[in-house]
Protein backbone atom coordinates (compact mmCIF):
# COMPACT_ATOMS: atom_id res chain seq x y z
CA UNK A 1 0.00 0.00 0.00
CA UNK A 2 1.14 3.66 -0.68
CA UNK A 3 2.74 5.75 1.44
CA UNK A 4 -0.53 8.26 1.54
CA UNK A 5 0.47 12.23 2.98
CA UNK A 6 -1.25 12.86 6.18
CA UNK A 7 -1.84 16.25 5.82
CA UNK A 8 -5.21 15.61 3.40
CA UNK A 9 -7.57 12.97 3.34
CA UNK A 10 -7.05 9.61 1.71
CA UNK A 11 -6.78 10.36 -2.14
CA UNK A 12 -7.62 7.77 -4.57
CA UNK A 13 -4.96 4.83 -4.95
CA UNK A 14 -4.56 5.80 -8.69
CA UNK A 15 -4.24 9.37 -7.69
CA UNK A 16 -2.17 8.85 -4.42
CA UNK A 17 0.45 6.87 -6.45
CA UNK A 18 1.07 9.82 -9.01
CA UNK A 19 4.30 11.97 -8.73
CA UNK A 20 4.42 15.21 -11.22
CA UNK A 21 7.82 17.09 -10.99
CA UNK A 22 10.14 19.16 -13.51
CA UNK A 23 13.81 18.92 -13.21
CA UNK A 24 15.54 22.08 -12.96
CA UNK A 25 19.29 23.37 -13.17
CA UNK A 26 21.77 25.48 -14.96
CA UNK A 27 22.50 24.29 -18.36
CA UNK A 28 24.83 21.49 -18.70
CA UNK A 29 24.63 20.17 -15.09
CA UNK A 30 23.46 17.33 -16.62
CA UNK A 31 19.56 17.40 -16.43
CA UNK A 32 18.80 15.91 -19.88
CA UNK A 33 21.17 12.99 -19.13
CA UNK A 34 19.23 12.14 -15.91
CA UNK A 35 16.19 12.58 -17.59
CA UNK A 36 17.11 9.47 -19.85
CA UNK A 37 18.31 7.36 -16.90
CA UNK A 38 14.73 8.37 -15.38
CA UNK A 39 13.40 6.57 -18.77
CA UNK A 40 15.46 4.01 -18.35
CA UNK A 41 15.39 2.62 -15.11
CA UNK A 42 11.25 3.31 -15.68
CA UNK A 43 12.11 0.96 -18.14
CA UNK A 44 10.66 3.30 -20.75
CA UNK A 45 13.79 2.72 -23.15
CA UNK A 46 16.68 0.39 -23.63
CA UNK A 47 19.51 2.36 -23.76
CA UNK A 48 19.66 5.75 -23.05
CA UNK A 49 21.07 8.26 -25.66
CA UNK A 50 24.06 10.06 -24.96
CA UNK A 51 24.55 13.64 -25.43
CA UNK A 52 27.09 13.40 -26.29
CA UNK A 53 28.01 10.70 -27.74
CA UNK A 54 28.64 10.35 -31.86
CA UNK A 55 26.42 10.64 -34.78
CA UNK A 56 22.74 9.25 -34.09
CA UNK A 57 23.25 7.88 -30.72
CA UNK A 58 23.57 11.10 -29.56
CA UNK A 59 20.10 11.85 -30.02
CA UNK A 60 18.35 12.02 -26.47
CA UNK A 61 14.56 10.88 -26.28
CA UNK A 62 13.37 14.39 -24.59
CA UNK A 63 15.63 16.82 -26.99
CA UNK A 64 13.22 16.30 -30.25
CA UNK A 65 13.68 19.58 -32.16
CA UNK A 66 15.87 19.34 -34.80
CA UNK A 67 18.03 22.48 -33.17
CA UNK A 68 18.15 20.41 -30.04
CA UNK A 69 19.90 17.89 -31.73
CA UNK A 70 21.87 19.73 -33.08
CA UNK A 71 23.76 21.60 -30.42
CA UNK A 72 22.83 19.19 -27.78
CA UNK A 73 20.40 21.77 -25.54
CA UNK A 74 17.12 21.75 -24.47
CA UNK A 75 15.22 24.74 -25.46
CA UNK A 76 11.64 23.51 -25.05
CA UNK A 77 9.91 21.91 -21.84
CA UNK A 78 9.22 18.22 -22.48
CA UNK A 79 6.50 15.84 -20.94
CA UNK A 80 7.44 12.19 -20.17
CA UNK A 81 4.88 9.81 -18.15
CA UNK A 82 5.99 6.31 -16.85
CA UNK A 83 5.71 3.74 -14.10
CA UNK A 84 8.60 3.39 -11.29
CA UNK A 85 7.74 0.42 -9.16
CA UNK A 86 4.11 1.35 -7.14
CA UNK A 87 4.46 4.65 -9.02
CA UNK A 88 3.52 6.75 -12.01
CA UNK A 89 5.99 9.25 -12.57
CA UNK A 90 5.29 12.58 -14.91
CA UNK A 91 8.49 14.20 -15.21
CA UNK A 92 8.79 17.58 -17.33
CA UNK A 93 12.34 18.56 -18.06
CA UNK A 94 12.64 21.71 -18.93
CA UNK A 95 15.32 24.31 -20.76
CA UNK A 96 17.90 24.88 -18.45
CA UNK A 97 19.25 27.92 -20.53
CA UNK A 98 18.44 31.23 -19.45
CA UNK A 99 17.13 32.66 -22.23
CA UNK A 100 14.03 30.01 -22.39
CA UNK A 101 13.18 30.62 -18.12
CA UNK A 102 9.56 31.62 -19.52
CA UNK A 103 8.72 28.09 -20.81
CA UNK A 104 10.57 26.80 -17.03
CA UNK A 105 8.73 29.55 -15.29
CA UNK A 106 5.22 28.03 -16.52
CA UNK A 107 6.30 24.27 -16.40
CA UNK A 108 6.64 25.04 -12.94
CA UNK A 109 3.23 25.97 -12.28
CA UNK A 110 1.88 22.62 -13.68
CA UNK A 111 4.33 20.24 -11.13
CA UNK A 112 4.11 19.07 -7.46
CA UNK A 113 7.79 18.98 -6.89
CA UNK A 114 11.37 20.01 -8.53
CA UNK A 115 14.49 17.74 -8.89
CA UNK A 116 17.74 20.30 -8.39
CA UNK A 117 20.19 18.98 -10.24
CA UNK A 118 23.45 20.45 -9.00
CA UNK A 119 27.23 20.48 -10.84
CA UNK A 120 29.45 18.48 -8.01
CA UNK A 121 32.08 21.11 -9.26
CA UNK A 122 30.59 24.16 -9.98
CA UNK A 123 27.72 24.21 -6.95
CA UNK A 124 24.85 26.47 -6.83
CA UNK A 125 24.62 28.48 -10.37
CA UNK A 126 23.15 31.98 -11.34
CA UNK A 127 20.10 29.55 -13.11
CA UNK A 128 19.52 27.65 -10.46
CA UNK A 129 19.29 30.39 -8.21
CA UNK A 130 16.48 32.08 -10.51
CA UNK A 131 14.61 28.59 -10.99
CA UNK A 132 14.59 28.07 -7.14
CA UNK A 133 13.60 31.55 -6.17
CA UNK A 134 10.39 30.42 -8.57
CA UNK A 135 9.97 27.04 -6.72
CA UNK A 136 10.00 29.35 -3.80
CA UNK A 137 7.75 31.59 -4.40
CA UNK A 138 5.36 28.28 -4.98
CA UNK A 139 6.80 26.76 -2.36
CA UNK A 140 7.60 23.44 -4.49
CA UNK A 141 9.09 20.17 -2.37
CA UNK A 142 12.65 20.47 -4.04
CA UNK A 143 15.03 16.96 -4.45
CA UNK A 144 18.72 17.56 -4.85
CA UNK A 145 20.93 15.41 -6.73
CA UNK A 146 24.22 16.24 -6.94
CA UNK A 147 25.56 15.37 -10.02
CA UNK A 148 29.36 14.54 -11.49
CA UNK A 149 30.89 13.05 -8.75
CA UNK A 150 32.91 11.01 -10.79
CA UNK A 151 34.96 14.17 -12.17
CA UNK A 152 37.00 16.06 -9.70
CA UNK A 153 34.15 17.85 -7.48
CA UNK A 154 34.36 20.04 -4.24
CA UNK A 155 34.22 18.96 -0.68
CA UNK A 156 30.78 17.30 0.00
CA UNK A 157 30.47 19.76 3.20
CA UNK A 158 31.52 22.81 0.80
CA UNK A 159 28.44 21.97 -1.69
CA UNK A 160 25.88 21.45 1.23
CA UNK A 161 26.64 24.34 3.12
CA UNK A 162 26.39 26.53 -0.40
CA UNK A 163 23.05 24.94 -0.91
CA UNK A 164 22.01 26.15 2.13
CA UNK A 165 23.51 29.37 2.16
CA UNK A 166 23.15 30.93 -1.29
CA UNK A 167 19.21 29.08 -1.49
CA UNK A 168 18.17 29.54 2.49
CA UNK A 169 17.20 26.05 2.76
CA UNK A 170 17.85 23.10 4.83
CA UNK A 171 19.81 20.33 3.34
CA UNK A 172 20.02 16.76 4.72
CA UNK A 173 21.80 14.07 3.38
CA UNK A 174 20.08 10.91 1.61
CA UNK A 175 23.44 9.56 0.63
CA UNK A 176 27.05 10.39 1.67
CA UNK A 177 29.89 9.58 -1.31
CA UNK A 178 33.13 8.12 -0.89
CA UNK A 179 35.93 9.31 -2.60
CA UNK A 180 35.74 11.94 -5.40
CA UNK A 181 36.58 11.85 -9.31
CA UNK A 182 38.77 9.38 -9.89
CA UNK A 183 38.96 7.65 -6.23
CA UNK A 184 35.09 7.64 -6.38
CA UNK A 185 33.56 4.50 -5.46
CA UNK A 186 30.01 4.82 -4.86
CA UNK A 187 27.87 6.21 -1.73
CA UNK A 188 26.83 5.16 1.79
CA UNK A 189 22.85 5.12 1.43
CA UNK A 190 22.12 7.05 5.04
CA UNK A 191 18.48 6.39 4.73
CA UNK A 192 18.81 2.26 4.73
CA UNK A 193 21.97 1.56 5.81
CA UNK A 194 23.73 0.33 1.74
CA UNK A 195 26.76 0.55 0.32
CA UNK A 196 26.67 1.62 -3.27
CA UNK A 197 29.04 0.58 -5.49
CA UNK A 198 29.30 2.21 -9.38
CA UNK A 199 30.68 0.19 -11.96
CA UNK A 200 32.40 2.21 -14.54
CA UNK A 201 32.45 -0.26 -17.05
CA UNK A 202 28.70 -0.52 -17.87
CA UNK A 203 26.84 2.97 -17.78
CA UNK A 204 23.63 1.48 -18.63
CA UNK A 205 23.88 -0.93 -15.75
CA UNK A 206 22.05 -0.46 -12.30
CA UNK A 207 24.83 0.38 -9.42
CA UNK A 208 25.65 -2.82 -6.96
CA UNK A 209 24.14 -2.62 -3.58
CA UNK A 210 25.48 -4.29 -0.44
CA UNK A 211 23.30 -4.21 2.57
CA UNK A 212 25.44 -3.36 5.96
CA UNK A 213 24.42 -3.64 9.42
CA UNK A 214 25.60 0.48 10.36
CA UNK A 215 29.17 1.84 10.00
CA UNK A 216 31.36 -0.32 11.76
CA UNK A 217 30.30 -3.57 10.01
CA UNK A 218 33.82 -5.09 9.00
CA UNK A 219 31.84 -5.61 5.23
CA UNK A 220 32.75 -1.93 4.55
CA UNK A 221 36.47 -2.50 5.34
CA UNK A 222 35.82 -5.51 2.37
CA UNK A 223 34.58 -2.82 -0.34
CA UNK A 224 36.43 0.49 0.57
CA UNK A 225 40.48 0.98 0.29
CA UNK A 226 41.50 1.85 4.24
CA UNK A 227 42.51 5.75 3.11
CA UNK A 228 39.03 6.36 2.02
CA UNK A 229 37.46 4.42 4.60
CA UNK A 230 38.90 6.75 7.59
CA UNK A 231 37.66 10.50 5.88
CA UNK A 232 34.21 8.70 4.92
CA UNK A 233 33.54 7.41 8.65
CA UNK A 234 35.12 10.49 9.98
CA UNK A 235 32.94 12.80 7.45
CA UNK A 236 29.40 10.61 7.76
CA UNK A 237 29.81 11.09 11.69
CA UNK A 238 30.20 14.99 11.10
CA UNK A 239 27.35 14.70 8.87
CA UNK A 240 25.37 13.22 11.85
CA UNK A 241 26.00 15.07 14.29
CA UNK A 242 25.75 18.66 12.21
CA UNK A 243 23.27 18.07 9.42
CA UNK A 244 19.11 18.19 10.19
CA UNK A 245 18.04 14.62 9.96
CA UNK A 246 15.66 13.95 7.42
CA UNK A 247 11.63 15.47 7.87
CA UNK A 248 9.28 14.18 5.38
CA UNK A 249 6.66 17.30 6.39
CA UNK A 250 9.39 19.62 6.52
CA UNK A 251 10.21 18.48 3.24
CA UNK A 252 6.70 18.29 1.51
CA UNK A 253 6.65 22.07 2.82
CA UNK A 254 9.55 23.08 0.97
CA UNK A 255 11.69 24.14 4.11
CA UNK A 256 14.09 21.03 3.63
CA UNK A 257 15.84 19.15 0.90
CA UNK A 258 17.69 15.85 0.89
CA UNK A 259 20.35 15.22 -1.60
CA UNK A 260 21.52 12.46 -3.29
CA UNK A 261 24.78 12.07 -4.90
CA UNK A 262 26.02 10.38 -7.99
CA UNK A 263 27.02 9.95 -11.46
CA UNK A 264 23.50 10.05 -13.87
CA UNK A 265 26.16 9.39 -17.16
CA UNK A 266 27.18 6.23 -15.66
CA UNK A 267 23.25 5.45 -13.93
CA UNK A 268 25.24 5.56 -10.53
CA UNK A 269 22.76 7.61 -7.36
CA UNK A 270 19.39 7.38 -10.07
CA UNK A 271 17.67 4.25 -8.47
CA UNK A 272 18.37 5.85 -5.45
CA UNK A 273 16.61 9.28 -6.29
CA UNK A 274 13.94 8.15 -8.10
CA UNK A 275 12.72 5.86 -4.77
CA UNK A 276 13.09 9.54 -2.74
CA UNK A 277 11.07 10.52 -4.95
CA UNK A 278 8.16 8.14 -4.40
CA UNK A 279 8.99 8.29 -1.03
CA UNK A 280 8.90 12.10 -0.06
CA UNK A 281 7.90 13.25 -3.04
CA UNK A 282 4.43 15.13 -3.15
CA UNK A 283 0.86 13.59 -4.59
CA UNK A 284 -0.84 15.74 -6.62
CA UNK A 285 -1.70 19.24 -4.66
CA UNK A 286 -4.88 21.56 -4.88
CA UNK A 287 -4.63 23.80 -7.81
CA UNK A 288 -4.99 27.51 -6.98
CA UNK A 289 -8.51 28.51 -9.35
CA UNK A 290 -10.89 31.34 -9.12
CA UNK A 291 -13.50 31.20 -7.85
CA UNK A 292 -12.29 28.20 -5.89
CA UNK A 293 -9.66 25.80 -5.22
CA UNK A 294 -9.43 22.51 -7.26
CA UNK A 295 -9.18 19.64 -4.87
CA UNK A 296 -7.35 16.23 -6.88
CA UNK A 297 -9.78 14.15 -5.44
CA UNK A 298 -13.05 16.00 -6.71
CA UNK A 299 -14.77 13.67 -8.68
CA UNK A 300 -15.43 15.82 -11.51
CA UNK A 301 -12.52 16.41 -14.36
CA UNK A 302 -10.48 19.85 -14.42
CA UNK A 303 -7.28 20.46 -16.25
CA UNK A 304 -5.29 23.35 -17.39
CA UNK A 305 -3.13 24.09 -20.16
CA UNK A 306 0.76 25.09 -19.25
CA UNK A 307 2.37 24.72 -22.51
CA UNK A 308 1.19 24.52 -26.24
CA UNK A 309 3.91 23.15 -28.44
CA UNK A 310 3.83 23.63 -32.46
CA UNK A 311 4.71 21.21 -35.13
CA UNK A 312 5.64 18.50 -33.20
CA UNK A 313 4.68 16.65 -36.22
CA UNK A 314 5.65 19.28 -39.31
CA UNK A 315 3.98 17.07 -41.62
CA UNK A 316 0.58 18.00 -39.97
CA UNK A 317 1.00 21.33 -38.62
CA UNK A 318 -0.54 20.65 -35.48
CA UNK A 319 -0.86 21.50 -32.38
CA UNK A 320 -0.67 19.94 -29.10
CA UNK A 321 -1.58 21.81 -25.97
CA UNK A 322 -0.12 20.16 -22.40
CA UNK A 323 -2.44 19.87 -20.16
CA UNK A 324 -2.22 19.57 -15.97
CA UNK A 325 -5.00 17.02 -15.10
CA UNK A 326 -5.72 19.31 -11.36
CA UNK A 327 -8.73 16.37 -10.66
CA UNK A 328 -10.95 13.75 -11.28
CA UNK A 329 -10.66 10.79 -13.93
CA UNK A 330 -10.87 11.59 -17.17
CA UNK A 331 -11.83 9.31 -19.83
CA UNK A 332 -10.73 9.37 -23.99
CA UNK A 333 -13.96 10.37 -25.41
CA UNK A 334 -15.21 12.90 -22.85
CA UNK A 335 -16.56 16.17 -23.55
CA UNK A 336 -15.27 18.91 -21.57
CA UNK A 337 -15.99 22.79 -20.93
CA UNK A 338 -13.23 25.27 -22.54
CA UNK A 339 -13.94 28.35 -19.89
CA UNK A 340 -12.28 30.75 -22.16
CA UNK A 341 -15.13 30.72 -24.94
CA UNK A 342 -17.92 28.65 -22.76
CA UNK A 343 -18.03 25.62 -25.72
CA UNK A 344 -18.01 21.85 -25.18
CA UNK A 345 -14.76 20.41 -26.67
CA UNK A 346 -15.21 16.27 -27.16
CA UNK A 347 -11.22 15.21 -26.19
CA UNK A 348 -11.31 11.90 -28.60
CA UNK A 349 -7.35 11.59 -29.35
CA UNK A 350 -5.66 12.73 -25.82
CA UNK A 351 -2.10 11.68 -25.94
CA UNK A 352 0.25 10.67 -23.50
CA UNK A 353 3.61 11.41 -23.74
CA UNK A 354 7.41 9.84 -24.05
CA UNK A 355 9.14 13.12 -25.14
CA UNK A 356 8.13 13.04 -29.31
CA UNK A 357 6.81 9.88 -29.19
CA UNK A 358 3.21 9.56 -28.06
CA UNK A 359 0.21 7.14 -27.58
CA UNK A 360 -3.01 7.52 -27.16
CA UNK A 361 -4.07 7.98 -23.56
CA UNK A 362 -7.34 5.79 -22.68
CA UNK A 363 -7.86 7.61 -18.80
CA UNK A 364 -5.49 10.37 -17.14
CA UNK A 365 -6.05 10.90 -13.30
CA UNK A 366 -5.48 14.05 -11.58
CA UNK A 367 -1.51 14.84 -11.60
CA UNK A 368 -1.24 13.09 -15.30
CA UNK A 369 0.00 15.60 -18.19
CA UNK A 370 -1.86 14.43 -20.97
CA UNK A 371 -1.12 15.99 -24.49
CA UNK A 372 -4.60 17.17 -26.38
CA UNK A 373 -3.72 17.73 -30.36
CA UNK A 374 -5.59 21.02 -31.63
CA UNK A 375 -6.35 23.72 -34.71
CA UNK A 376 -5.19 26.57 -32.40
CA UNK A 377 -8.98 26.48 -29.76
CA UNK A 378 -6.25 25.74 -26.63
CA UNK A 379 -4.16 28.38 -25.43
CA UNK A 380 -1.55 28.87 -22.14
CA UNK A 381 -3.76 29.63 -19.33
CA UNK A 382 -6.71 28.15 -20.62
CA UNK A 383 -8.78 25.78 -18.38
CA UNK A 384 -10.96 22.60 -19.29
CA UNK A 385 -13.90 21.52 -16.90
CA UNK A 386 -16.80 19.27 -16.53
CA UNK A 387 -19.24 22.53 -17.28
CA UNK A 388 -18.16 24.78 -13.64
CA UNK A 389 -16.51 28.29 -14.92
CA UNK A 390 -13.08 27.93 -12.78
CA UNK A 391 -9.88 29.53 -13.49
CA UNK A 392 -6.92 28.43 -12.93
CA UNK A 393 -4.74 31.33 -11.70
CA UNK A 394 -1.23 31.53 -11.55
CA UNK A 395 0.63 31.37 -15.18
CA UNK A 396 2.83 34.23 -15.78
CA UNK A 397 4.00 35.72 -18.97
CA UNK A 398 6.56 37.98 -18.91
CA UNK A 399 7.59 41.48 -20.46
CA UNK A 400 10.31 40.60 -23.21
CA UNK A 401 13.87 41.67 -22.90
CA UNK A 402 15.04 42.12 -25.95
CA UNK A 403 12.57 43.67 -28.86
CA UNK A 404 13.33 43.33 -32.85
CA UNK A 405 11.54 43.95 -36.04
CA UNK A 406 10.59 40.77 -38.40
CA UNK A 407 10.45 41.01 -41.96
CA UNK A 408 9.94 37.94 -44.29
CA UNK A 409 12.90 37.13 -47.22
CA UNK A 410 9.88 37.41 -49.58
CA UNK A 411 7.92 40.46 -49.22
CA UNK A 412 5.40 38.47 -51.17
CA UNK A 413 4.86 35.88 -47.93
CA UNK A 414 3.50 38.39 -45.68
CA UNK A 415 0.72 36.59 -44.88
CA UNK A 416 2.46 33.21 -44.18
CA UNK A 417 4.37 35.19 -41.81
CA UNK A 418 1.88 36.79 -39.79
CA UNK A 419 0.26 33.10 -39.26
CA UNK A 420 3.69 31.61 -38.36
CA UNK A 421 4.22 34.32 -35.41
CA UNK A 422 0.62 34.27 -34.03
CA UNK A 423 0.98 30.34 -34.25
CA UNK A 424 4.82 31.19 -32.11
CA UNK A 425 2.98 33.95 -30.08
CA UNK A 426 0.13 31.34 -28.90
CA UNK A 427 2.74 28.75 -27.94
CA UNK A 428 4.51 31.39 -25.80
CA UNK A 429 7.54 31.06 -27.57
CA UNK A 430 8.10 34.52 -28.00
CA UNK A 431 5.80 38.05 -28.03
CA UNK A 432 4.39 39.54 -31.01
CA UNK A 433 3.54 43.06 -31.06
CA UNK A 434 1.39 44.44 -33.70
CA UNK A 435 2.41 48.31 -33.71
CA UNK A 436 -0.85 50.60 -34.29
CA UNK A 437 1.19 52.84 -36.59
CA UNK A 438 3.43 51.58 -39.39
CA UNK A 439 3.30 48.08 -40.98
CA UNK A 440 5.27 44.83 -39.85
CA UNK A 441 5.77 43.22 -36.28
CA UNK A 442 7.84 43.69 -33.49
CA UNK A 443 8.81 40.34 -31.91
CA UNK A 444 10.09 40.35 -27.91
CA UNK A 445 12.37 37.65 -26.75
CA UNK A 446 13.96 37.30 -22.99
CA UNK A 447 17.27 36.01 -24.42
CA UNK A 448 18.86 35.99 -28.03
CA UNK A 449 19.31 32.89 -28.28
CA UNK A 450 15.69 33.24 -28.97
CA UNK A 451 15.60 34.81 -31.77
CA UNK A 452 18.16 32.19 -33.36
CA UNK A 453 15.63 29.14 -32.87
CA UNK A 454 12.37 31.25 -33.91
CA UNK A 455 14.33 31.79 -37.07
CA UNK A 456 15.52 28.69 -37.64
CA UNK A 457 11.71 27.19 -36.48
CA UNK A 458 9.95 29.35 -39.02
CA UNK A 459 12.46 28.41 -42.08
CA UNK A 460 12.20 24.66 -40.93
CA UNK A 461 8.26 24.60 -40.25
CA UNK A 462 7.20 27.05 -42.49
CA UNK A 463 9.70 27.17 -45.59
CA UNK A 464 10.13 31.28 -45.01
CA UNK A 465 13.33 32.71 -44.65
CA UNK A 466 13.22 35.80 -42.49
CA UNK A 467 15.50 38.02 -41.17
CA UNK A 468 16.04 40.18 -37.99
CA UNK A 469 16.16 43.71 -37.71
CA UNK A 470 17.07 46.53 -34.63
CA UNK A 471 14.45 48.34 -33.51
CA UNK A 472 13.64 51.49 -31.37
CA UNK A 473 12.16 50.18 -28.22
CA UNK A 474 14.31 48.43 -25.82
CA UNK A 475 11.17 47.21 -23.49
CA UNK A 476 7.49 46.43 -23.30
CA UNK A 477 4.97 47.01 -20.51
CA UNK A 478 1.39 45.72 -20.79
CA UNK A 479 -1.25 49.01 -20.22
CA UNK A 480 -3.98 48.49 -18.03
CA UNK A 481 -6.75 50.76 -16.09
CA UNK A 482 -10.33 52.28 -16.50
CA UNK A 483 -11.19 52.40 -19.98
CA UNK A 484 -11.82 55.82 -20.56
CA UNK A 485 -8.31 56.75 -19.17
CA UNK A 486 -6.57 53.80 -21.15
CA UNK A 487 -8.19 55.31 -24.13
CA UNK A 488 -7.04 58.65 -23.94
CA UNK A 489 -3.21 57.45 -23.39
CA UNK A 490 -3.17 55.71 -26.36
CA UNK A 491 -4.80 58.64 -28.24
CA UNK A 492 -1.65 60.87 -27.01
CA UNK A 493 0.80 57.69 -27.24
CA UNK A 494 0.23 56.31 -30.65
CA UNK A 495 3.58 56.00 -31.92
CA UNK A 496 4.38 53.75 -28.70
CA UNK A 497 1.38 51.57 -28.61
CA UNK A 498 1.01 48.50 -30.14
CA UNK A 499 -1.02 45.33 -29.41
CA UNK A 500 -0.18 41.66 -28.68
CA UNK A 501 -1.39 38.25 -29.71
CA UNK A 502 -4.45 38.82 -27.45
CA UNK A 503 -5.19 42.33 -28.28
CA UNK A 504 -4.12 43.96 -25.24
CA UNK A 505 -2.51 46.87 -25.28
CA UNK A 506 1.33 47.30 -24.45
CA UNK A 507 3.39 50.13 -24.81
CA UNK A 508 6.64 49.93 -26.01
CA UNK A 509 9.52 52.37 -24.51
CA UNK A 510 12.83 53.49 -25.58
CA UNK A 511 14.02 54.37 -22.38
CA UNK A 512 13.72 54.20 -18.62
CA UNK A 513 12.65 57.61 -18.58
CA UNK A 514 9.70 56.66 -20.87
CA UNK A 515 7.74 54.58 -17.85
CA UNK A 516 8.88 57.23 -15.36
CA UNK A 517 7.02 59.80 -17.32
CA UNK A 518 3.89 57.69 -17.88
CA UNK A 519 3.76 57.11 -13.78
CA UNK A 520 4.44 61.03 -13.11
CA UNK A 521 1.94 61.89 -16.63
CA UNK A 522 -1.05 59.33 -16.22
CA UNK A 523 -1.97 58.58 -12.53
CA UNK A 524 -5.14 56.60 -13.66
CA UNK A 525 -2.33 54.22 -15.89
CA UNK A 526 -0.71 50.94 -14.76
CA UNK A 527 2.64 49.56 -16.34
CA UNK A 528 3.10 45.97 -15.79
CA UNK A 529 6.37 43.88 -16.43
CA UNK A 530 4.31 40.79 -16.26
CA UNK A 531 0.66 39.36 -17.16
CA UNK A 532 -1.27 37.13 -15.86
CA UNK A 533 -2.17 34.71 -18.63
CA UNK A 534 -6.11 34.12 -17.80
CA UNK A 535 -8.05 34.67 -20.39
Amino acid sequence: MLDIASNSSELPIEIARRRTFAIISHPDAGKTTLTEKFLLYGGAIQMAGQVRAKGEARRTRSDFMQMEKDRGISVSASAMSFDFGNYRFNLVDTPGHSDFSEDTYRTLTAVDAAVMVVDGAKGVESQTRKLFEVCRLRDLPILTFCNKMDRESRDTFDIIDEIQENLAIDVTPASWPIGTGREFLGCYDMLNDRLELMDRADRNVVAETIEIQGLDDPKLAQHVPEHLLATFLEEVEMARELLPKLDKKSVLEGHMTPIWFGSAINSFGVKELMDGIGDFGPEPQVQNAEPRQIAPDENKVAGFVFKVQANMDPKHRDRVAFVRMASGHFKRGMKLTHVRSKKPMAISNPVLFLASDRELADEAWAGDIIGIPNHGQLRIGDTLTEGETLKVTGIPSFAPELLQGIRAGDPMKSKHLEKALMQFAEEGAAKVFKPMIGAGFIVGVVGQLQFEVLASRIEMEYGLPVRFETSQFTSARWVSGDQQAIDKFVNINKQHISYDHDGDVVYLTRLKWDIDRVGRDYPDIKLSATKEMMV
